[in-house]
């Protein structure tokens, strides 16, 4: 009888211990941001410390893993096949969200149906650069070599891009003779047009403030409302006469869709303390980003505006995938 009520109190024992084990471990479970770039890029550099102080609030630590290709695809649909319980989030510019689903045909995922926002982390507008040692001053010095036979370049970091966006906008604004040369990530077209073999790239401030003040690449126009602080004196499409040309990237949070509400809510509190922290601002004001936390509501009403706008401007100047 008493070799009996050991064995069942013995058993009980091992289930309380089972049971705590099983709750620390998934208390401590770990949080992963997949970011749909690779390792060393603006992107990545803004989720390793966005992460590092999102551990603090959610107590547990925040793992950042680099799936890069296929236009940010490989990242979004891996994230939308995972496990809708917060612990794997996807850092995703507007391109993989807002552009490439009126570009693409056929996507493997669906932001609609497959991921959940949480909220916005940074925002950059688009800057106009062109080699620091060439000719071109200034837009109309530039806007003068589309008039050339041949017309002029401007490099993208690739089809669908929002340096591809912005090179549209400004094809619609001036309805200037620009060839449009799409590269395989930015890195490689900066490179070309420092060294002049493409008359300019358009790119994100964040990713090219620091080839600015090297002086390797001339900013000669801001494609946003107003000037930014970390280039007080590049002057805006509006300020040169030439109307509507915003182009503004951006940088968000996603959960699969179907990941509790409560749960997206304790994610954006933690992306909201993140972005108030010293080390992320201080990051902010070095690469030239503006901290733009919002609601999940928010920012799903921002994806549904950028997607139209996008959308809109694919459809009018036929751009496809095989330009």
């Amino acid at each position: 009888m008493f070799g009996t009520k050991k064995l069942q109190l013995s058993k009980t024992i091992l289930a309380l211990a089972l049971g705590l084990s099983a709750a620390g471990v998934n208390a401590a479970a770990p949080t992963t941001i997949v970011v749909a770039f690779p390792a060393g890029g603006p992107a990545d550099s803004l989720a390793r410390v966005v992460a590092k102080e999102m551990e603090a609030t959610l107590e547990t630590s925040v793992i950042v893993e680099n799936k890069p290709g296929g236009n940010g695809a490989i990242a979004a649909s891996y994230v939308g096949r995972a496990a809708p319980d917060g612990n794997t989030l996807f850092l995703s510019s507007a391109g993989a969200i807002a552009i490439n689903p009126p570009l693409y045909p056929k996507l493997v995922y669906n932001p609609d149906k497959d991921l959940a926002p949480i909220s916005m982390l940074v925002s950059t507008p688009e800057v106009l650069v062109v080699p620091s040692q060439g000719k071109v001053k200034n837009i109309q010095d530039f806007l003068s070599e589309t008039k050339a036979p041949d017309g002029a370049t401007l490099s993208s970091s690739g089809i669908g891009s929002m340096p591809h966006m912005a090179i549209s906008l400004l094809k619609v604004q001036t309805q200037a003779n620009i060839l449009h040369i799409p590269y395989k990530g930015a890195a490689p077209a900066i490179q070309d047009t420092i060294g002049g073999q493409v008359g300019g790239f358009f790119g994100d401030i964040s990713g090219l403030v620091s080839f600015i003040k090297d002086d390797r690449v001339r900013p000669i126009a801001i494609a946003a409302p107003k000037r930014s602080r970390v280039l007080p004196d590049v002057p805006t499409f509006d300020e040169l006469g030439i109307k509507n040309v915003y182009a503004n990237n951006w940088y968000g949070l996603f959960a699969p869709k179907g990941t509790p509400a409560d749960r997206i809510d304790e994610i954006n509190a933690a992306v909201h303390a993140a972005l108030k922290s010293e080390s992320v601002l201080k990051y902010v004001e070095t690469s030239g980003v503006d901290v733009s936390p919002t609601t999940p509501a928010e920012f799903a009403e921002i994806i549904k505006t950028d997607t139209k706008k996008w959308g809109d401007l694919i459809k009018a100047e036929g751009i496809t995938v095989n330009e």
